[in-house]
Order: C-alpha cells, then sequence, then structure tokens
C-alpha cells in the first residue's frame, strides 16, 4: 500500500473542501443569492481578467468581457451540474464571451502587460520555471507559438489548470493539451535555454 503522508491527507482534503465550497457557492447564485455571486467573483476576478487580457489584449474590452462573463455565470448557474471544477466551468464560460467579443475586433499576441498580471504555479515545479525565466524572453518565445499553442500553454502553467479542466475549457481531448503543451515547450525551449546561458 502507498504510504500518504499527514501532510498530503490535509491538502488533500482542503481541496476537497475547497472545491465542495464552491459548487455550494455556485448553488446560492442559482437561487438568485448576490452575495454568493461577489463571492465567487472575489475569488476569481484576478486570474480571469489576466486570462481574458491576455486572450483579448485589450485592458477595456477584457473588463466588458469579465462583466459578461459575470452575468452569464448569474444566468445560467442553474445549468451548472458539477461535472466538472467550478474553475474550469468559469474559464469556459470567460472563453466563450472572449470568443463572442472578438468577432468584432482582430486578436493579437500576448504581450508583456498580460503576462505581469499572471502568477506562476508553485505546484508544478517543471513548469514554474517557464513562467519565472526573464520576462522578455519568454514574451518573445510566445509570440513564437500559435494562439492554440499559447493558450493551452497558460491554461496549465500560468492558471494552474489540471489537464483534465484544460481540456474542458478547451473543448479538447486530455492527449491533445499534451501534445499541445509538448509541441508549445520544444518551441520555447531553446529561447529559455539561452537565456539562462547568458545570465550565467
Amino acid at each position: 500500500m502507498a504510504h500518504v503522508s499527514a501532510r498530503g491527507l490535509v491538502q488533500e482534503r482542503n481541496l476537497s473542501t475547497s472545491i465542495d465550497s464552491e459548487i455550494l457557492i455556485v448553488a446560492r447564485i442559482a437561487a438568485g443569492d448576490q452575495h454568493a455571486l461577489v463571492e465567487l467573483y472575489g475569488r476569481y476576478q484576478r486570474p480571469l481578467y489576466s486570462y481574458l487580457r491576455l486572450r483579448t489584449n485589450d485592458d477595456q474590452l477584457a473588463e466588458e468581457v469579465l462583466q459578461d462573463t459575470l452575468l452569464a455565470v448569474w444566468t445560467g448557474a442553474h445549468r451548472f451540474r458539477a461535472q466538472s471544477s467550478v474553475r474550469s466551468w468559469l474559464y469556459a464560460i470567460a472563453r466563450r464571451q472572449a470568443h463572442n467579443a472578438l468577432r468584432r475586433v482582430r486578436p493579437h499576441p500576448q504581450d508583456e502587460l498580460a503576462l505581469r498580471s499572471m502568477h506562476g504555479s508553485e505546484s508544478r515545479p517543471e513548469e514554474t520555471a517557464i513562467v519565472k525565466e526573464g520576462l522578455e524572453d519568454l514574451v518573445a518565445a510566445i509570440r513564437q507559438l500559435s494562439p492554440v499553442l499559447s493558450e493551452t500553454l497558460m491554461l496549465v502553467t500560468v492558471y494552474e489548470l489540471s489537464y483534465e479542466e484544460a481540456g474542458m475549457v478547451l473543448e479538447i481531448p486530455i492527449g491533445t493539451v499534451k501534445s499541445r503543451l509538448s509541441k508549445a515547450r520544444s518551441t520555447l525551449r531553446p529561447v529559455l535555454e539561452m537565456a539562462r546561458g547568458e545570465q550565467t
């Protein structure tokens, strides 16, 4: 039998409690509780705005889409069936709202402002290293990626979605998520390795 540490059990229990708490918040929103909507907004305002800033490359448009996302959560909470995490559900809604908004404008690649508003994950050290590289090099490297590769990379490494959650948001199989990440990393690796060499 595999050994499970007490710390691991506590972390797993805390994660489970957090997930259950968010499901209850969505249930309260579905019942018309505006305070629950404010609570959920408080938890996800920053990462959702950062993601939408990444998608739109426009501060004002990102803010507008965030409000559209909030409205969609308010009107659609009764359709949430907890078959995915609340987090992936929110990102999926935000992505659809951004897609609708971007029909009117031309999307641009990620820029430094979008990357500065993000925070890396401590749960995946090998991926956090990518996020913590020199910002200019990272921006330049990411601009070499196609939009589908860069979005997949950011969802997993910056916004801390699991492969399964990212697949739900992007509406692709987990295998495709892994394939895109592999391609993104292989493109980024030479640039980041060069940057590390110059810093030593």
